[in-house]
Parts: structure tokens; sequence; C-alpha cells
């Protein structure tokens, strides 16, 4: 029997996924040259979608890489001389702040507990600073930054670039393509599938902030730094040899999610997140993990247990139901769960697992 996943990444996949990968070998996708016609239509056709998707402006490159995790690292060498500002709340949050650090950057950092959240009103960004970095959603701890607040916070300094970790709520977020200036996720989570392939959007003046610091001999990397992905983009090509299988499926999966709709998806995320709150609110043995009903995640929910073991309730509801949730990160593992609510589980799995975690 097969299992149900509500773990935050990897994840369920999108129930379209494995008859794609077929598709991709029957096409023998694992065997064409990056550089064949055969493939730049695959590439287009997957920017395209994306595009539809996520409202993404026609002049914001979008590039393939191997993780989102690279894609802080290639963000930064690409637009930060000396300094950079981080919003941490959680362990993902704080390790973009490490890259930053580990770079030899001045990264400035304004941190909240594990838990809380922001708003834009809060925010004093350092007048040095080139890049703010902010986190859609904090994978770790269940917290989300809403795209109204992200938005304002690039409206009001404009001179920076912003930056938006997406990883765990892409495509979920309303955010507006014209406004920020670069985001970036990872296929294995709120897209439902295999691990291997994280997506960058870039605006244009990135690009010439990064072409402006090689100039001036600054190390902006290599294969993949914004003057080598936004020429090859402009074919639909990739400095080197990428995940070809993988940026086929996510094209498809992508057209799958245009056809139900973005607002179809966002609604239905709102609606499988009450349920899970709602429950959580009314339980004698779990309690809502974000105290702020604004900060909290629709897309990874996080519930402290009371009075129980989290790994008895997680080993419970596998053993019967076949549904698999996560622990908790890192020093909450042990007293918390985290329940994936991405577009692959839908409302009849919700609530299977809710029943499943009342026995």
């Amino acid at each position: 029997m097969r299992k149900t996943y509500f773990t935050p990444g990897p994840a369920e996949l999108f129930p379209t996924v494995e008859q794609h990968y077929r598709n991709a070998f029957e096409l023998q996708l694992g065997s064409i040259s990056h550089r064949s016609a055969q493939f730049r239509s695959i590439y287009q056709h997957t920017v395209e979608q994306l595009r539809i998707l996520m409202d993404i402006p026609e002049s914001n490159g979008i590039f393939f890489t191997g993780s989102a995790t690279e894609i802080w690292e290639r963000i930064i060498q690409n637009t930060v001389e000396h300094e950079s500002f981080h919003l941490v709340n959680g362990s993902f949050s704080k390790k973009f702040y490490d890259f930053s650090k580990e770079l030899n950057k001045y990264a400035h950092k304004y941190e909240k507990p594990f838990g809380e959240g922001f708003d834009y009103a809060e925010i004093t960004v350092p007048e040095y600073a080139e890049l703010i970095c902010t986190t859609a959603n904090e994978t770790s701890s269940g917290v989300q930054m809403r795209p109204a607040e992200i938005h304002k916070l690039k409206r009001a300094n404009k001179d920076k670039f912003v930056a938006v970790d997406m990883v765990s709520s892409a495509p979920y977020p309303d955010l507006d393509f014209n406004t920020v200036d670069t985001a970036f996720f990872s296929v294995q989570k709120s897209f439902g599938m295999p691990a291997g392939l994280g997506c960058w959007i870039a605006n244009p003046a990135m690009l010439e902030k990064a072409n402006r610091m090689k100039t001036h001999e600054n190390q902006i990397g290599t294969y993949h730094s914004l003057p080598s992905l936004f020429k090859n983009f402009e074919k639909f090509e990739t400095p080197e040899t990428p995940n070809v299988m993988a940026i086929y499926v996510l094209g498809k999966v992508a057209e799958d999610m245009n056809k139900i709709g973005i607002e179809t998806i966002r609604k239905e995320t709102e609606r499988k997140a009450k349920l899970l709150y709602n429950f959580a609110e009314k339980s004698d043995f779990l309690e809502i993990f974000v105290k702020n009903p604004e900060h909290r995640s629709q897309t990874v929910v996080v519930v402290n247990v009371v009075g129980r073991s989290a790994a008895d309730i997680i080993k419970q509801v596998q053993a019967d139901a076949n549904l698999v949730i996560g622990s908790g990160y890192g020093d909450f593992k042990a007293s918390q769960l985290r329940i994936a609510n991405f577009a692959a589980v839908n409302i009849e799995q919700v609530e299977a697992l809710i029943e499943a975690m009342k026995r």
C-alpha cells in the first residue's frame, strides 16, 4: 500500500509526476544534448508555463541549478560587493545569512525568535546594504512573510535588491515579480517532484549589477554566474548539461497546475491549512506553534505536541493509515510536528490525516 507523504520536503509527489517521468523515458530525454532543438523546446515550454503560473514578466530570466541552496550562494556572489541584510527567524533564513558571511561579505541580520514573523513596519534596513534577503516561508518553523509586507519593503528600498526564498511555498504566494528582484525555489516541495532541481528567477537589474561587479574584478562565480546564465537563457540553453528530465517534468507539472488554475490552488491550500489549524486549536494534545495568525504558514503547518510523544504520533499515523508526517526541525525535533500542505495532497487526504491523528 502506497504511503501519502505530508513531509516538508522531499514531499508527496504531484499526482501526474510519475506519468510525466514515464513519458520522459519513452522520449529518451535522458540521452539528448542540452544544445539540441529538442532541449531548447523543453526549456522554453517550462519557462512559458512558469510565467503563466507565477505571473513572471517576460524580462525576467528563469534559470535552473542543482538546488535552491546553490542559489543562496549565487545571489550573494552576483549582487553583493560589500553588505547584505537578512531577516532571520529560523534555520534556513539563518543559513542564507551564514552563506554571506562565509563569502566574506559584511552580513547584517534582524533576528527574531524561532516561530515569530516579520512585518514591514518594524524593519530598519542598514544604509549600505545592497541586498535584502527575505523568506516567504520558513520551512523549519512554519512562519510565512506575507507578500504585501515584502512588496512594502522593496518599495521603501528601491535602491537595494530584494530576494525572496520561496522554497517551501512556491507557487502559492502571490508575489509581484515587477516589484521584487529575485526569487527561487526547489522542486521537491510544493511542486511535488523528486529532488535535484533549483529554479532561480532574476530581473535584468541584477544582471547589470553582476556585470559591473565583474568589470571591477569581483568574483561572481563561473558557469552559474548571472552573465553566463542570462547569455545561455537567451537561446533557451544552459551553461552546463542540466537535469533535462526534471526540467521537462517541471514544465508539465506547471502546465497541469495552470489547467487547475493558480487561484484554485491557493484557495484549496488555504482551506486545507484552515482544517489543520482548526484541528490543532481544538486538540487536547496539540497547540499551534506560530501565535500570530498573520504569520502562520499556509504550506507548512507546525504544531507543538503536549502530553504525548511526537515520535509516537508519527509512528501511529503511519502504522494506522500509511500517512507520513514530518518531525520538528533541529532542537524541536522531539516536541513538534511539521505537516506539509502542498498542492500534491487534496482535501480528502488532509481529512484522513486529521482522523488518523485523533485515534
